[in-house]
């Protein structure tokens, strides 16, 4: 059990005796706001190497080293599952974001439908979302956050061995079961407040690789169907 009680993303290697310099902000976190001295204890990964125990070396205003002394926790790779969904309000897209980090999705990917009322998102934001979320719930991966792209430029360059787990607002009331789903490559696909065009389903229903699903008795809420359809699918396929 290791004595740290922060958790630090960092783009360095972490090996035994790795010294790992600090950013201005990751410095000033540590050194300023959380009041650690030299040969305090942070946790640290990177997303390649697993959990590491480092203890503060160096501190200064904007500047800091930490020094590996040992792997707490090897690198925990999440279920192969993507998450599209269509951006809504910022605090809700935010929240989609880091809900999907903490539940395991391997990929977040934000689609343009046809009735998506957030049509600007802010990439950089979304993806420091990713990492405080990671940072926060003990993960040691953290999740690609994909540019905002079309709907239909998605679906139209598909994996033909990935399958999508479709929340069709249409099939309210009916029974969810994913008892006889085969695992393997997955996707979450979550529609705007609006739900979607008919195109869009004809185009979903189309698709051999989408399989329909209610996510109960009433309408959820975008973030809500994320959370649920990601808490449905971990739960049956996933690593839980």
């Amino acid at each position: 059990m290791s004595d740290a009680k922060i958790r630090l993303f960092v783009d360095a290697h972490l090996t035994p005796d790795a010294a790992v310099p600090l950013t201005p902000d990751q410095a000033h976190y540590l050194f300023a706001v959380m009041r650690l001295t030299v040969g305090a204890a942070v946790l640290l990964f990177n997303g390649r190497d697993g959990e590491w125990r480092a203890e503060v070396a160096h501190a200064a205003k904007k500047a800091g080293m930490l020094v590996c002394t040992a792997q707490t926790r090897p690198l925990q790779l999440p279920p192969d599952l993507w998450l599209l969904f269509a951006p809504i309000k910022k605090a809700r897209t935010d929240f989609i974001v880091e809900k999907a980090t903490e539940l395991g999705a391997a990929r977040i990917m934000p689609v343009q439908t046809r009735f998506t009322n957030a049509d600007r998102i802010r990439h950089d934001k979304l993806c420091a979302h990713a990492l405080e979320a990671a940072e926060q719930c003990g993960g040691t991966f953290v999740p690609e956050v994909a540019e905002l792209a079309p709907l239909e430029k998605v679906l139209a360059n598909w994996p033909a061995d990935r399958r999508i787990l479709w929340a069709d607002e249409s099939l309210v009331g009916a029974r969810a079961s994913l008892e006889t789903a085969a695992p393997g490559p997955w996707a979450i696909l979550i529609g705007p407040e609006g739900g979607f065009s008919e195109p869009e389903r004809e185009r979903l229903r189309a698709m051999p690789q989408v399989l329909p699903i209610s996510l109960g008795p009433r309408i959820l809420r975008a973030d809500t169907a994320a959370v649920s359809a990601l808490t449905l699918w971990q739960s049956t396929l996933g690593d839980w």
